[in-house]
């Protein structure tokens, strides 16, 4: 039996890892199905790390946290949990992809959340071939071209003002006259040359052939436009990644809010004895790296005193 199943290789899971481990629990194991370091992994500049006096990429400000946690006895199994369920004992099945299943005394969820769509015609069409959720992936494509980014938060404007590095130009496009980003994110923006913000907007509908995207109808104020952009960055908001701590009747494990969040107290401590839930898909996640390492340092402090307190587990 696991003392600790960690189900999330972002940085609240990593963390989580890493203080459990080095806590002295002996069976640690965080499930991964790729590669850990999470969403943070594709953005093209992190400036707001505690301890980074420079910028770096979200690739580079994770490469050493797997190490770090495995230093201390974490193990990795890159499998997909479908489901975390309770048994009577008060320990807990996971339920992996393979039809496998693990029992861990308890288990901390750390599984994120993914970008949304925006919901416009042909946005599944050409998602790929045109139209993408990351910059830093996809962003070389369009050297010396102009490209579009929808969103109006810190990423949709981080992105743009990485695009803006590599395009000859960015149109921003937001449903609203004002940005949610932090206000420094927002006076940059405004101030690049190679930006140009479109206000009060909305994209109807994405167009193309088979070679891909040619260009979006955006509604302004009654008006429709017609932008021809080989790139369309789309940056709405996120969905939680939640479907692990769904049971076979439907319902959840643990409470959850009306956005499928999960509901924790300050020590990450869900309704149920033993679970966990930290990083961005608990309620009222900051959804900041080092708020979500945070979390995953609280779910692991406190969760060692539950495996002391409930000593070994005997199936019912």
């Amino acid at each position: 039996m696991l003392d600790v199943a960690i189900v999330g290789g972002g940085p609240a899971g990593l963390t989580a890892g890493l203080y459990a481990s080095r806590g002295g629990l002996k069976e640690v194991v965080l499930f991964e199905k790729g590669m850990p370091g999470g969403a943070i992994t594709q953005s093209s500049e992190v400036e707001n790390y505690p301890g980074y006096c420079e910028p770096v990429s979200g690739m580079e400000l994770m490469e050493c946290w797997p190490k770090q946690a495995e230093r201390f006895g974490m193990r990795h199994e890159m499998k997909e949990v479908r489901r975390v369920r309770r048994e009577c004992d008060g320990s807990f099945i996971l339920e992996l992809a393979d039809g496998s299943q693990r029992r861990a005394k308890a288990v901390i969820v750390a599984t994120g959340s993914t970008p949304k769509r925006a919901g416009f015609e042909g946005e599944e069409e050409f998602l790929g071939r045109g139209i993408s959720t990351c910059a830093t992936c996809d962003g070389f494509f369009y050297k010396d071209q102009e490209v579009a980014v929808l969103g109006g938060g810190d990423t949709a404007l981080e992105e743009a003002l990485y695009l803006a590095r590599i395009a000859s130009k960015v149109y921003l496009i937001h449903r609203r006259d004002r940005f949610r980003a932090a206000p420094s994110t927002v006076e940059r923006v405004k101030k690049n040359p190679k930006i140009e913000l479109i206000l009060n907007a909305t994209v109807k509908k994405a167009y193309g052939d088979e070679r891909g995207l040619q260009g979006i109808i955006i509604e302004q104020n009654g008006k429709l436009i017609d932008l021809k952009v080989p790139g369309l960055f789309v940056f709405v908001g996120s969905q939680v990644n939640n479907e692990v701590l769904k049971q076979e009747d439907g319902t959840f494990l643990c409470e959850v809010n009306e956005r499928g969040e999960v509901v924790v107290d300050l020590k990450m401590r869900t309704s149920i004895p033993g679970l966990y839930a930290c990083g961005d898909v608990r309620a009222d996640a900051a959804k900041q790296v080092v708020c979500a390492a945070g979390d995953g340092a609280a779910a692991a402090v406190d969760l060692i005193g539950y495996i002391e307190k409930i000593g070994e587990l005997k199936p019912c």
